[in-house]
């Protein structure tokens, strides 16, 4: 694989608050990558330095150019999404795609209209008149044909009901993704995108706290669910996080062998939710 991303020793700082702390990271061509982290963490600040959006300090290229002077080359293989509810209410389907069509040089308007063909969606509506389901396909329609290399998503489902935000991601996969394509989102609804994910990032008061794949993360991460005569034995093992669930207690390990956890209680894979909260909390990558 080649490196799409490669960042080392990357800072920003607002004054005197340091939004990223000299982080390391690489993000492979082909792959999805969950950058998650709680609100302040320093997720957007990673994603407009590599998208030239802000100045930094430290290394960072993308493609292979600087993105705080190569933005207008960087530009043409990449697209950057926020909430899929910022089209304006007042604008007709049409003047978006004129719109996109002459600020992005990989638009292919023929490609737009093709895919609004299979919906409902009239090209002389205004988008205030659109259902929210009709303007997430009206933007998954814009994005799709965009042929970039990179597509960035920060909270493109927000505002959304679960039934659109499942339909956004499974045409995303679906039209989009491929293995010469990579994607970078970041969502706070995490359980929906962890089926998706090759990668997982968590980032913290702007350090990164984890970055590993999600099969290193499935090897690596274990949940036990243990019987009360087993609790003392279990913390003997240092877990990373506990909670309580029907009365037993359940502990998340890092790194434990899979003969001690089985011989702990019933096992199991923690989901990227409950992975992230016990990260959260302060434990170190």
């Amino acid at each position: 694989m080649s490196a799409v991303v490669t960042a080392k020793g990357l800072r920003k700082s607002y004054g005197g608050f340091d939004a990223l702390k000299s982080v390391d990271f690489t993000i492979e061509r082909g792959r999805i990558v969950g950058l998650i982290g709680p609100n302040g963490a320093g997720k957007t600040t990673a994603l407009k330095s590599l998208l030239g959006l802000t100045t930094f300090d430290g290394h960072l290229d993308v493609f292979g150019l600087d993105p705080r002077q190569d933005r207008h080359l960087l530009m043409q293989r990449v697209c950057f999404i926020a909430d899929v509810a910022v089209i304006p209410r007042w604008m007709k389907v049409s003047q978006s795609l004129e719109f996109v069509e002459g600020v992005h040089p990989k638009f292919d308007r023929v490609k737009a209209e093709r895919f609004l063909q299979k919906t409902k969606i009239n090209l002389n509506s205004k988008v205030g008149h659109l259902s929210k389901g009709m303007v997430t396909q009206l933007h998954l329609a814009l994005i799709l044909a965009i042929d970039v290399e990179l597509l960035v998503l920060d909270e493109p489902t927000q505002g959304l009901d679960i039934l659109y935000r499942k339909e956004f991601y499974q045409e995303l996969l679906g039209e989009f993704f491929d293995d010469n394509k990579t994607i970078v989102v970041t969502t706070h609804q995490v359980e929906e995108v962890e089926n998706l994910l090759t990668d997982l990032m968590f980032i913290k008061d702007g350090n990164i706290v984890l970055d590993s794949t999600m099969d290193e993360v499935g090897e690596r991460f274990v949940e036990v669910m243990v019987s009360g005569d087993q609790v003392d034995v279990a913390r003997q093992h240092k877990p990373i996080a506990e909670r309580e669930v029907f009365g037993r207690k359940v502990f998340l390990f890092d790194g434990i062998g899979s003969e001690t956890a089985e011989s702990l209680g019933d096992t199991h894979r923690p989901s990227v939710s409950d992975l992230f909260v016990a990260k959260m909390k302060g434990v170190s990558a």
